[in-house]
């Protein structure tokens, strides 16, 4: 801790403060002195235990995901509120524990918006990864019915998984664009140059364009 207090950078703090992230701890350092430290599930469970931001980050980078039971992730991502510590524990943790489909399914409806976002965090990575045994058109119903009124993060969370049933799934294409279309969620949503817009239609399409011009770059480079 008292290591982890020297890396302490005011500026960087500012900056994460207006994302919502209390530590002012530059992350390439704090990925280094995991490097060192390397896998120490006790010692991320005691990090954990501080409630100190940049502690759990650190924690997430030196645990081993499978060793938490179902009960200690779901307690996790319910203590888990600003959005860096959130992020990482969904994908550095939740995602490689044996408990995931478990989790999801359960997540997915839970009344705090924050726990519902990682259900559909999870449901995501099924879509690009494992779509098999999911139902991709009644996923688009949800979306439909529910992602206009949700809550900030769900709703965002909702909105990237509209994305890529849209780029990964070709016969859902027109409809997850039309959804998108029709809702107008994030439409208006300010993209640094250089970005791609997280609104879903042009977002969808960005991605297609890309994945069509990798696939035609071989081709076209022997001419």
């Amino acid at each position: 801790m008292a290591e982890l207090a020297e890396l302490e950078d005011p500026k960087i703090r500012a900056v994460n403060e207006k994302h919502g992230d209390d530590h002012g701890v530059n992350l390439s350092k704090l990925r280094a002195l995991a490097k060192r430290l390397k896998t120490q599930q006790e010692l991320a469970s005691r990090l954990w235990a501080t409630n100190d931001t940049a502690a759990r980050l650190l924690a997430m980078l030196i645990c081993r995901p499978k060793a938490f039971k179902r009960d200690e992730v779901d307690v996790m991502v319910r203590e888990a509120r600003t959005p860096k510590v959130h992020d990482w524990l969904v994908n550095y943790v939740v995602k490689k524990s044996p408990h995931s489909e478990e989790l999801r399914l359960a997540w997915s409806a839970d009344p705090d918006p924050v726990v519902a976002s990682a259900g559909w965090a999870l449901t995501t990575e099924r879509v690009t990864k494992k779509p098999e045994g999911l139902d991709l058109a009644g996923l688009l119903d949800v979306i439909e019915a529910q992602m206009k009124g949700a809550p900030d993060r769900p709703q965002w969370a909702m909105n990237h998984c509209l994305a890529q049933i849209g780029i990964d799934h070709a016969e859902h294409r027109a409809r997850a664009i039309d959804i998108g279309e029709r809702l107008e969620v994030l439409k208006d949503y300010p993209t640094s140059p250089g970005c791609t817009s997280p609104f879903a239609p042009i977002w969808i399409n960005e991605m297609v364009r890309r994945q069509h011009d990798e696939t035609a770059a071989p081709s076209g480079s022997r001419r």
